[in-house]
């Protein structure tokens, strides 16, 4: 049976990143968050790590967006890779993690902060 073209829904841009970011999560934030609440010497790195990346996509200037932030993660993978670097195929002690993974895990937290409302002023 074959449905008219009309009919069949593509994935869209948006939902591609927002894809790729929840996989992100799913395989760096959920723990390496966790990990980061547990260990204040890694939340403070993965702070510096979320300022660098907020710094390269100009977060200070324009806000950031799904977009910017998969299109990041997924450069760096990229060239990580180019390196030799693969992700880990174990549980990884977030103690010692690497610098592309504390990275990534950066991009988590700035992921998960786009989630949060912006603070509203008390009503009148």
């Amino acid at each position: 049976m074959r449905v008219p073209s009309n009919r069949v829904r593509t994935r869209t841009t948006v939902e591609d990143n927002r894809s790729a970011l929840m996989t992100l999560a799913t395989t760096v934030g959920l723990d390496g968050l966790a990990a980061a609440g547990a260990l204040p010497g890694l939340l403070a790195v993965v702070d510096q790590h979320a300022a660098a990346v907020r710094d390269s996509l100009h977060g200070d200037l324009t806000p950031l967006t799904t977009a910017a932030l998969a299109g990041y993660a997924e450069g760096l993978r990229a060239a990580a890779a180019e390196h030799g670097w693969q992700p880990p195929t174990a549980p990884v002690e977030w103690a010692e993690a690497d610098w592309v993974l504390v990275r990534l895990l950066a991009v988590c937290a700035l992921t998960a902060a786009l989630d949060t409302p912006a603070p509203q002023p008390p009503p009148l």
